[in-house]
């Protein structure tokens, strides 16, 4: 029901029909090998009822604008980046072994780069024209030239390199790898500036930027590990409570907030990031990789691999509404939100005849 629109919510076939559609959907789910609580059931029911209300009473919140596909590509996709001035998107295929490059004007693929091993994470620097792409099988970070993509450069020994950010205060890259360690790299080349231990391997991190603090999730200890970047250590632990498996994370660092997503149960967990305390718990869809904060429309998208995006609005510290969930397709858990131009991507691996692709939503 992510587009269908219900002519009135007083119509009890509609209703009806609303209700069928997405119990039907949820034992799809379960024939795909998908293992669905009811407590997830219940919520997915919900959430895509709220979504058919929407629609019924103005602007979806996303709306599908293009499906640019990526023929040849299999297997599954982890994180993109993005060139904004260049119109260019960038997906780490981490089955495919390779980065494929997407014309976002066009909407179209325009290259298809070899060589990797499980591409993971990736960071575009657009001062430099430079492109890293982190390789967990492969335990390296290659460097590349953001035009003609050449081989620049190469960092070594990084086992499951994952996750990479910018640091553009301190001039830096940063990178998740190994059993627990955030590597920082100058940009000015390829040497190390130091590690920041961990108890555990880091998934998503978010940087401060007008501050200097990192957040770091860390799900083998159950717990976010709050950095400072220039110290270069950990200054604080959140306990991640009554949830496993904290994967995504975003930051609104305005409104000092901070989003994680859990998929043991799947939960939205919002954290003060003056306290380090936990102030709403919300349930989201299964097998989230990635979650986004809209600034500009005050809206938080959890993107879950169950084929959907739980959309929240951001009423205050404590208050986040369900503004409905959108269909996207199985397993595709990743994307990359553009808030220059308000549009969500979100990647779509291939699945029997269904070829891979990425999704792109318009915000409203």
């Amino acid at each position: 029901m992510g587009h269908g629109a219900i002519p009135s919510t007083s119509q009890p076939v509609a209703l009806t029909a609303v209700r069928l559609s997405h119990v039907m959907t949820l034992v799809a789910w379960r024939a795909r090998g998908a293992i669905v609580t009811f407590r997830q059931a219940l919520v997915g029911l919900i959430m895509g009822m709220a979504t058919s209300f929407v629609h019924a009473t103005g602007e979806p919140p996303l709306a599908l604008l293009a499906t640019i596909s990526l023929p040849g590509v299999k297997g599954r996709i982890d994180h993109l980046d993005v060139d904004v001035k260049g119109h260019r998107l960038f997906v780490a295929a981490l089955g495919n072994n390779t980065v494929e490059v997407i014309d976002t004007e066009a909407n179209r693929r325009t290259k298809s780069i070899p060589g990797f091993g499980e591409p993971q994470g990736l960071a575009y620097l657009p001062d430099a024209n430079r492109l890293y792409v982190a390789n967990g099988s492969a335990r390296r970070v290659d460097i590349l030239d953001g035009g003609s993509f050449a081989p620049l450069a190469r960092i070594d020994k990084l086992d499951d390199a994952d996750n990479v950010r910018y640091d553009t205060a301190q001039r830096a890259v940063i990178i998740g790898f190994g059993k627990g360690a955030l590597r920082i790299v100058r940009t000015d080349g390829a040497q190390s500036a130091g590690d920041v231990p961990l108890p555990g391997h880091p998934e998503s991190f978010q940087l401060e930027r007008a501050g200097g603090r990192a957040f770091v999730n860390v799900p083998s200890a159950r717990q976010v590990a709050v950095i400072d970047r220039a110290k270069r250590e950990v200054i604080a632990t959140w306990e991640v409570q009554d949830a496993r498996e904290n994967f995504p994370m975003a930051l609104d660092e305005q409104g000092r907030r901070l989003f994680v997503g859990t998929r043991s149960p799947s939960m939205l967990l919002v954290f003060d990031t003056d306290s380090g305390k936990v102030t709403a718990k919300l349930p989201i869809g299964g097998d989230t990789d990635d979650i986004f904060f809209d600034p500009d429309r005050n809206r938080v998208y959890v993107i879950c691999g169950e084929g959907r995006v739980d959309i929240f609005g951001t009423e205050s510290r404590d208050r986040y509404p369900s503004e409905g969930a959108i269909s996207t397709a199985p397993r595709a858990r990743t994307g990359l939100f553009v808030p220059q131009d308000g549009k969500l991507y979100v990647a779509a691996p291939a699945i029997g005849a269904s070829p891979a692709r990425v999704l792109v939503y318009q915000a409203s």
